[in-house]
């Protein structure tokens, strides 16, 4: 999402001198300008998307008033605020320069800052110089192009082939209604489910759109997809139990990940054998996944294996918030 910004201009400064009744030689008395407005970004835990930002993408933050006679400064423009959805990357647009993030509700960001304001001739007096008519114009505000870019923040991002069988694992575990249906790509944005267990314990699951062979250069739904899991703490590998291979889709799954970013290959993971179903037990096919903490054999539209899988993903969360790496 692309958005122009442009903070406020600062006021100018003002060339006046005191005129009263019974001070004919008052001196000079001209205020300085105010203060432009920024441009602010802010954390709205009340948001999901940027789609407010399509229907306007250009903002300006209000100018500074000049100032005034009687050493009055002119007032501060009101700066704008934008509010995004936690979780939301700025980058300058022209520069690619990263701005910063927007992790928490409430966490602020000024974007464009206003320009300062110009000084009135009051500022230039001297003990030689009693009378001067000098004064400043007020400063430019900052004018940016920002790209704004929406990372999910999830605690277990589900990631597989289309038709996997995520969006049905997610609606089940959650109460999440993501498209269903027997075709490829069916989810097309990623979807946000939270699972409940006992005691009040709760954890989020991304549904991540389906992950094809060339996906970190771009191929299919490509970096659409991958650069939605860098935020989540846990990916959770789906192979359909009727895959041809499943050593090779493992392979292609985690080689996919990792030609994207090595740091997200380094994140935890386990397998997870979909569609079991089919087979009318639940198998785990012996394949080799290095650094996994765990393989589980599922059906989703049989409720079988979830407990187990669900509990799983609960303790491997605890761990890593016991150990600071969540």
């Amino acid at each position: 999402m692309t958005v122009r910004v442009t903070a406020g201009t600062g006021g100018s400064g003002c060339t006046s001198f005191r005129r009263e009744k019974f001070a004919p030689m008052g001196g000079p008395d001209g205020g300085d300008g105010g203060k432009g407005g920024d441009v602010r970004i802010r954390g709205d835990a009340n948001l999901s998307t940027l789609l407010d930002f399509t229907y306007r993408d250009a903002w300006e933050a209000e100018r500074g008033e000049h100032g005034m006679g009687s050493n009055k400064t002119g007032r501060s423009g009101e700066d704008v605020v934008l509010p995004v959805p936690p979780g939301t990357v700025i980058r300058d647009k022209e520069t690619g320069e990263r701005v910063g993030e927007i992790l928490e509700h409430g966490d602020e960001l000024v974007v464009a800052k206003g320009g300062r304001g110009g000084k009135g001739n009051a500022f230039f007096v001297t003990a030689t110089h009693q009378a001067p008519r000098e004064w400043q114009p007020g400063e430019e505000g900052e004018v940016r192009t920002l790209e704004l870019e929406l990372k999910l923040i999830a605690d277990v991002g589900l990631v597989g082939q289309p038709n996997a069988g995520k969006s049905t694992l997610l609606s089940v575990i959650s109460a999440a209604r993501p498209k269903i249906a027997d075709y490829p790509f069916t989810t097309l944005k990623p979807n946000l489910g939270v699972v409940q267990l006992s005691d009040s314990r709760t954890f989020v699951v991304a549904d991540i759109p389906g992950i094809i062979e060339g996906a970190h250069e771009g191929k299919g739904l490509g970096l659409q997809f991958l650069r939605h899991i860098e935020r989540t703490r846990i990916l959770a590998f789906l192979i359909p139990i009727d895959a041809m291979d499943w050593q090779a889709e493992y392979d292609q799954l985690r080689r996919e990940v990792e030609q994207y970013s090595p740091e997200l290959a380094a994140k935890p993971h386990c397998v997870v054998f979909s569609k079991c179903d089919l087979m009318g037990e639940l198998y785990v096919p012996a394949i080799e996944a290095p650094g996994a903490f765990g393989m589980w054999a599922i059906s989703a539209p049989g409720r079988l294996g979830l407990d187990e899988l669900k509990a799983a993903w609960w303790s491997k969360l605890l761990e890593l918030r016991k150990s600071g790496a969540a």
